[in-house]
């Protein structure tokens, strides 16, 4: 799967899955990226089917989605 943003400005990103418990599962960025549009890979491959969620978190904003793995 592959996630997909859209940055105004550099900034420091942290993307990480958490289960439906809200462990954290996997952190896919957590560093500084430039501004512009970013794609990330997620691979699910190790993990069983369920629902998830992925959060994005920048200086200032934060945004949580739901994902469904099926397999």
């Amino acid at each position: 799967t592959s996630l997909r943003f859209d940055l105004p400005l550099n900034n420091f990103v942290k993307l990480a899955v958490y289960d439906i418990l809200g462990r954290e599962i996997k952190i896919l960025v957590n560093s500084e990226l430039k501004a512009g549009i970013h794609t990330v890979g997620f691979d699910a491959s190790d993990l069983p089917s369920g629902i998830y969620f992925y959060t994005i978190n920048t200086s200032g904003f934060t945004d949580t989605k739901k994902m469904i793995l099926l397999k």
